[in-house]
């Protein structure tokens, strides 16, 4: 019976009505149902009707289901339901109550609605009758062929919903919460799958409907599953004393469920059996051919599902296991810092994308962290994917600045037989002074979690995805120069953990830095919740994280220090000193001193290249107090010579000193000399003594070290 809600709202003054006498001297009983309230009034006539004792009884449609099969109930429901719903006066019906005794009895109910000035039903007044003696042929065919009307509504319902199913999870809940096998008036399923000669149980309904020992059958054994798989034939049981003869072994075990009837289906596709359902019924009378067909068709729309979630799930197994081949087998320890990495797979599917994630241990004990995602859902997408992380992963190890490594991989792509493009994000960080260069490359924005938990977006000017910049010209990637305080946490990812379906991306992002605020702190934790997170919401997106934190405290540092090679004829090498060189400026707080501190960097390190026949070793640090090196200090190419000390320069004061060293394997001092009117050279040393607030020369073995010092403004708290 269709059910309604018991509210606070008060019965009809005339509830419930009261029935003539007449009608129970003719075993008519009545019923009153108040659709406000949800109360159902059954007389005592109409309480006989469907065997119940008054003590039985409290009021409630739900107290008639143990009466009322399940596979009745549900086509009253229907019923009732349409007739409220389409301004229908009244409804008659026929329907079978189940006796003590378990019999099978067939009752016929008619209901007049009445409905409030809007139209809207309130109130259901009617009769409920024994019509077992009245029912004629014709009436049991018409009530025998709405059944069937129904069960074939069940069969297209069911083959629509398993159309969407992707994986054999998917087929299982389909038939177990589509209400279908209620319909079909089974009380409980077994479905097998066939694999290697045997039978593996992998769904069950209600739960506990397992036989004991029959998880795993073979095919030859005397169960009903293991003969449909080997006839390929239905086999449909009519009673139960037919199922003791014929499975002696399973009936013990299924005695007591009150089984009377049941139909074994094999599933069948591309000519070949791949498992069997099985159906079991409390108060089934027979299967008609019209009920043997809807269930074989049944069976045949279950296997064809069944066979497809087979294949997606092995598609979808090859493509994770392409990627997870392609993903770095292990995370390299990292001095100085804490990396957590996640990956987490597409669940639809073979629908797994091309994200990836890299650490890269570099020169002068920097590190680089890379995340990224190519274009598209599918094994082409991984297989890109791999090459590309290959690729990135051997220009940054080169030594090449960010910006080269984006313009260089993105050259790559270009010219790699494929249509896909990626969007990636690069950091190069320097765990000793917390310098991070940052290159985004059409990717979302990284985060940063500061150690009180607070979480912000580090937004980033960017350049075009790997792929469309070489193809369209714009190789230019800007870079961000950040740094990184110790338990500071950068938190870089692809865009499935922030984007969600009909969701603003900024949405997405705002929820996501309120996830790893309030999230643990503890990174492998943190980054096991994000994912669960995704889970949850159930993503159809792939998932790549990478979390980096720097390790260490607050306390003063006596000095960390960015460090390059630069060879003879190596401009790339010039170029990356040059760069570090400006990116540690803006870092340490010394942005209005840049122009010079990179003017007098750049004239050490071209007279190194240009007057010794070595390269040259470019080293910047901070130095926290004013150091006072005791270094042997000459004038510059007259060396023991008397009167030669050079004047001690001014020091700074207390404050920070920013310094850069350029070393060299040449114990020749370097000279300062006037380069007159006309010259082109010999200022070099002139200008790092005009800029510099210090300079000097310090003997480093067979070779030389010349210094230069700034002042620049103490860090604001932070």
């Amino acid at each position: 019976m269709v059910e309604r809600a018991a509210g606070p709202l008060s019965l009809p003054d005339d509830w419930p009505a009261h029935a003539d006498i007449s009608l129970s001297l003719n075993r008519m009983g009545t019923f009153d149902w108040d659709l406000d309230s949800g109360r159902l009034h059954l007389d005592a006539p109409a309480l006989d009707v469907f065997d119940l004792c008054p003590d039985e009884y409290e009021g409630r449609p739900e107290d008639l289901a143990p009466r009322v099969p399940t596979i009745e109930s549900t086509r009253l429901d229907e019923l009732v339901s349409q007739a409220l719903r389409d301004g229908s006066e009244g409804y008659g019906a026929y329907f079978r109550v189940r006796r003590r005794d378990g019999s099978l009895r067939w009752t016929h109910m008619q209901g007049v609605i009445r409905r409030d000035g809007t139209g809207r039903p309130h109130r259901v007044i009617g009769l409920v009758r024994d019509a077992a003696q009245e029912l004629a042929d014709s009436v049991a065919r018409h009530e025998l062929g709405v059944l069937r009307r129904v069960g074939a509504g069940v069969v297209e319902g069911t083959t629509a919903a398993l159309a969407h199913a992707r994986t054999v999870q998917d087929v299982i809940d389909v038939l177990k919460q589509s209400h279908g096998l209620a319909h079909l008036g089974a009380s409980s399923l077994v479905m097998g799958l066939v694999d290697a000669g045997r039978i593996h149980l992998v769904a069950e309904g209600p739960e506990g409907s397992y036989v004991p020992g029959t998880r795993v059958t073979r095919t030859d054994e005397a169960y009903p599953m293991s003969e449909v798989v080997r006839t390929l034939v239905p086999r449909f049981i009519e009673s139960a004393q037919e199922f003791a003869d014929s499975y002696p072994i399973l009936w013990p075990s299924i005695n007591g469920l009150g089984i009377n009837a049941a139909a074994y289906l094999p599933l069948i596709a591309q000519a070949r059996p791949i498992g069997a359902l099985g159906l079991l019924y409390r108060d089934r009378i027979g299967f008609s051919a019209e009920d043997r067909n809807l269930l074989v068709a049944l069976g045949s729309s279950i296997a064809q599902s069944l066979q497809r979630a087979v294949l997606f799930e092995q598609e979808h197994d090859l493509a994770e296991g392409l990627q997870q081949a392609m993903l770095p087998r292990r995370i390299p320890a990292v001095p100085g810092a804490e990396i957590a990495v996640r990956y987490r797979s597409a669940r639809l599917g073979r629908d797994i994308g091309g994200d990836w994630y890299d650490v890269i241990p570099l020169p002068g004990g920097r590190v680089g962290t890379v995340i990224g995602d190519v274009q598209g859902h599918d094994t082409h997408a991984a297989a890109v994917m791999g090459q590309l992380r290959i690729v990135l992963r051997a220009y940054a190890a080169e030594g090449h600045e960010p910006a080269t490594v984006m313009a260089r991989a993105s050259v790559f792509l270009h010219e790699l037989d494929t249509d896909r493009f990626a969007t990636c994000t690069y950091a190069e960080a320097d765990l000793t002074t917390g310098v991070v260069q940052l290159v985004r490359a059409g990717h979302v924005d990284p985060l940063l979690r500061d150690t009180d938990g607070t979480c912000r977006r580090l937004p980033l000017p960017g350049g075009m995805p790997l792929g469309l910049s070489a193809a369209f010209g714009g190789l230019d990637y800007p870079v961000e120069t950040v740094e990184l305080d110790p338990g500071q946490t950068l938190l870089l990812y692809t865009d499935g953990l922030v984007e969600q379906p009909g969701a603003d991306l900024d949405d997405g992002m705002q929820i996501l830095a309120t996830l790893v605020r309030d999230g643990p702190r503890d990174l492998q934790h943190l980054a096991d919740r994000l994912c669960e997170v995704v889970d949850a919401r159930g993503g159809e997106d792939d998932v790549a994280v990478l979390l980096l934190r720097r390790g260490g405290t607050r306390a003063p540092r006596s000095g960390g220090r960015l460090y390059q090679r630069v060879e003879r004829d190596d401009a790339e090498g010039l170029a990356t000193a040059r760069h570090m060189i400006r990116a540690a400026v803006t870092a340490w707080g010394a942005r209005e001193r840049s122009d010079a501190i990179e003017l007098a960097a750049d004239e050490l390190i071209t007279n190194a290249l240009v007057h010794t026949d070595g390269g040259a070793a470019v080293v910047v640090r901070v130095l926290p107090r004013p150091e006072r090196p005791e270094p042997e200090r000459r004038e510059p190419g007259h060396p023991g010579a008397p009167g030669a000390e050079a004047p001690e320069p001014e020091r700074p004061g207390t404050g920070r000193r920013l310094r850069v060293e350029v070393e060299d394997g040449s114990s020749a001092l370097p000279h300062r000399r006037e380069a007159g009117e006309s010259g082109v050279s010999g200022r070099g040393l002139l200008l790092v003594d005009e800029l510099a607030d210090a300079w000097g020369v310090e003997s480093r073995g067979s070779g030389k070290c010349v210094w230069c010092e700034f002042v620049v403004p103490d860090r604001p708290g932070r």
